[in-house]
């Protein structure tokens, strides 16, 4: 029981600070930057400053909008550049530039890599979350429909594009493709199914319900009938340290579907 208790503590707080963090990262940032266009704006002599004489309140409180609205509008300007092609010529040799940095061009293009899965529309790259086996039959891992395929003969299945993302970091991961009839629909959207991944699952839906009981059944008599298979004691010849206990290990069948 207490042990339990300590589990769900720890879970508890391992949730918090995964909804926390990137929230606090978001305000620390928005205040540093803001803060240093403050302190940009202070440095200009009174004579320029259309503020002076002013409650010194408002004028704190102006300065906040204005840190606050530049880099607002730096960011706008910057994505207009990034969508015609004057501005993505530019942008291109900027990133070039930070690339060809040894450590740094790793870093950006791991960071710019990992906002681009974050923040890009999902619609428009997944078209919905599935379970689908993997690594092998009885393992469930969430993955997401890239597209599918129509095939040429009536008697082939209908065959999907599966990416099968990894956790915590969604950028990498192994493309397949699969039957639909071996994937599981998800009724989740796919903001909730990053948020199950990034997190490890520890936020999002409990999709235990959501596997096929059948598919439970079947893997566990598909174990029942094989069985384990006992280790031939002339194996021992591969693994003399282990010649001494050969009533006590036992391989499981493996099977030839994975």
């Amino acid at each position: 029981m207490l042990q339990k208790i300590k589990q769900d503590l720890k879970n508890d707080l391992i949730a918090g600070l995964v909804v926390v963090i990137p929230l606090a990262t978001t305000i620390w940032l928005a205040i540093t930057i803001s803060a240093w266009v403050v302190r940009l704006l202070t440095r200009f002599p009174k004579q320029l400053t259309p503020f002076d004489g002013l409650n010194p309140f408002l004028v704190d409180l102006i300065n906040l909008l204005i840190g606050l609205s530049v880099p607002l509008l730096a960011i706008l300007i910057i994505g207009l550049m990034a969508r015609n092609i004057a501005g993505r010529w530019l942008l291109d040799v900027g990133e070039k530039v930070v690339q060809s940095i040894p450590l740094a061009g790793s870093v950006y293009k791991t960071l710019q890599q990992l906002l681009q899965t974050v923040f890009q529309d999902s619609s428009t790259r997944f078209r919905r979350a599935v379970l689908v086996e993997y690594p092998r039959r009885g393992i469930w891992a969430v993955a997401f429909v890239t597209g599918a395929m129509t095939a040429t003969a009536s008697a082939t299945p209908k065959m999907l594009s599966i990416f099968v993302p990894t956790t915590p970091n969604p950028t990498s991961g192994w493309y397949a493709i699969v039957p639909e009839s071996d994937v599981v629909n998800l009724s989740i959207s796919i903001e909730d199914a990053f948020k199950l991944i990034l997190s490890g699952g520890i936020v999002g839906p409990n999709l235990a319900a959501a596997v096929p009981p059948d598919r439970i059944v079947s893997i566990a008599n598909e174990g029942q009938a094989n069985g384990p298979i006992a280790l031939d004691l002339g194996v021992s010849q591969l693994a003399p340290d282990l010649a001494e206990y050969p009533q006590q290990l036992s391989v499981l069948p493996v099977d030839e579907d994975c």
